[in-house]
């Protein structure tokens, strides 16, 4: 969310709030369903998705800030049919429940709690992890703390920046609490992208706005937890890149506003000569949401290389 430029109010315009046309390889992959539960994980109710056969290879789609598991609803299917695909909306974010507090530790617990409950491990082997932007941090945190229960981690324009440019902590907070729109129309016109990009494909921005809302008393409003990062701990990123201590692959838009070359530059330079390392041409930050075939194509390689 917080974007100014083309996205779901130009929807409005131009569609009379319906979604609008979107290709078949699209309607293909959101027909194809995934079974919906939740797992309780430290006291707290998580929101899981999961696609294809138990017994297959598993595979965990890890979402970023601010989003939800029905991030990867278009994408996961691609892979259902040879991976036990899953998805989960980290606590505080989709229709999870919310914490306290907000930990590494916490974000690992519940990824592996999704590998048990999808049976990601049931064919015989370790599963993979798939990090887009902040879901990167926790992937990453795991092939660091918990690389023996990984065959491989792959993060995605998930930026990790010089010492002397690194996050020093949220802003002071506003006080103001989350805003209630009217109607789902209304809430939809206010749909952003964050850090703000364009966005070519409409039809998966309304697809995942849609899905980014809850009707609360007076309207509908959006489902993440506003003060996540006021609650929010995580050991220091630079020196985990140094620790990764299994297979592991860096993915990035080339248009990505957070992937400059001096950040590449020094996460290339952090991580083990081994990781993989593949740009994808034409997109921005929301790789998956800018290049979508080519997305999938190129993770498709990247596990291959690890079959």
């Amino acid at each position: 969310m917080a974007d100014d430029q083309t996205l779901t109010a130009s929807l409005l315009a131009t569609f009379e709030g319906k979604p609008p046309p979107a290709p078949a390889w699209f309607e293909d992959a959101i027909a194809i369903a995934p079974e919906r539960s939740t797992i309780e994980v430290q006291g707290v109710d998580i929101e899981l998705l999961t696609w294809g056969e138990v017994g297959k290879p598993g595979l965990l789609f890890l979402h970023g800030n601010g989003a939800h598991a029905d991030w990867w609803s278009f994408i996961a299917p691609s892979f259902a049919r040879d991976w036990r695909v899953a998805a989960i909306s980290w606590a505080g974010m989709g229709s999870s429940g919310w914490r306290e507090a907000y930990s590494a530790d916490t974000f690992a617990a519940e990824a592996f709690a999704a590998v048990e409950a999808a049976q990601l491990e049931a064919g015989g082997h370790k599963p993979i992890f798939v990090g887009h932007s902040f879901g990167g941090f926790p992937t990453l945190f795991c092939a660091v703390r918990h690389a023996e229960r990984l065959r491989g981690a792959i993060l995605v324009d998930s930026s990790i920046q010089p010492p002397e440019k690194r996050w020093k902590g949220p802003p002071p907070r506003s006080g103001k609490g989350m805003p209630i729109y009217p109607s789902l129309e209304d809430a939809l016109s206010r749909f952003r992208l964050a850090p703000p990009q364009p966005c070519e494909n409409l039809y998966i921005a309304d697809f995942i706005a849609r899905r980014s809302l809850r009707q609360t008393e007076g309207g509908w409003t959006w489902k993440f937890d506003p003060a996540i990062w006021h609650k929010f701990s995580m050991p220091d990123l630079g020196e985990m890149l140094t620790q990764i201590a299994c297979p592991a692959a860096l993915m990035w838009g080339e248009r990505s506003g957070l992937m400059h070359a001096e950040t590449l530059d020094y996460m290339i330079a952090q991580m083990p000569k081994d990781v993989l390392r593949l740009p994808i041409p034409d997109a921005d930050h929301h790789v998956m949401l800018d290049q979508p075939l080519a997305f999938v194509a190129g993770l498709r390689g990247l596990l291959a290389a690890w079959a």
